[in-house]
């Protein structure tokens, strides 16, 4: 399994443009970090959750916590919760990333300023694989950003945020964030945001997945959210 993973990735994964946003395989993903230094911080917790279309398979998720490659910092666990003795028996990424490339398969990745959570994967990708996720991906702040140019009067999204954050942005859509910096509640609350933004984008003239892949591609790198108010994700 190891040596297919390793080959797949050297492969583009290709995806219909034409395939309507209603039809998509998306997973939508979070990680937590002991910190957002790509060279000195490290992966500590996974969640990712499937869906398709607007429908959100909550029996279909994958979490884990990780053995951190790096010291954990004080001001990452008052964030998320996650201590030292929480991880010490729990496997390295290099065990994981298989586990999780096979449940992300060929589906679209979504995640709310997606580059950062990218970004750490893909450090530990091309270190154990060779090759960074080749699957296409969705930052679901981008597309708040189109839908909000484009369609200025709604309430949704006209409302005024204090932040950028996924929070902040799902309080406009009543979608709860209770147990926020869990990696799979997190991803599943982009997965939430996601499916509220599905109808809008079919209202805005967006209705297969090549003009939303062009729409919602993640900044390189997430610097823009690193440095924000409100974006500490690890």
């Amino acid at each position: 399994m190891l040596e297919f993973l390793k080959h797949r990735k050297q492969l583009p994964l290709s995806i219909d443009k034409n395939t309507p946003i209603t039809e998509v395989r998306y997973v939508a993903i979070d990680t937590e970090l002991t910190g957002l230094n790509e060279r000195k911080d490290s992966i500590i917790s996974i969640g990712a959750v499937r869906m398709t279309g607007t429908k959100i398979e909550l029996g279909n998720t994958f979490h884990q916590l990780v053995k951190p490659q790096s010291k954990f910092k004080p001001d990452s666990v008052v964030i998320h919760g996650i201590t030292p003795s929480d991880v010490l028996e729990k496997p390295d990424i290099d065990s994981i990333l298989t586990d999780f490339l096979t449940f992300c398969g060929s589906d679209v990745l979504i995640g709310h300023c997606i580059a950062i959570d990218m970004s750490f994967i893909n450090k530990d990708m091309k270190r154990v694989f060779g090759n960074p996720v080749s699957n296409p991906v969705i930052d679901t702040y981008n597309v708040y950003e189109w839908l909000k140019m484009k369609l200025p009067t709604s309430s949704f999204f006209s409302s005024p945020l204090k932040d950028i954050s996924l929070y902040e942005i799902a309080k406009c859509f009543d979608i709860p964030v209770r147990g926020a910096h869990d990696a799979l509640v997190d991803a599943f609350i982009a997965a939430q945001l996601m499916q509220r933004f599905i109808p809008a984008l079919i209202g805005a003239g967006i209705e297969n997945i090549g003009d939303l892949l062009v729409i919602g591609h993640p900044l390189e790198g997430g610097d823009k959210f690193k440095t924000s108010t409100g974006i500490a994700n690890f």
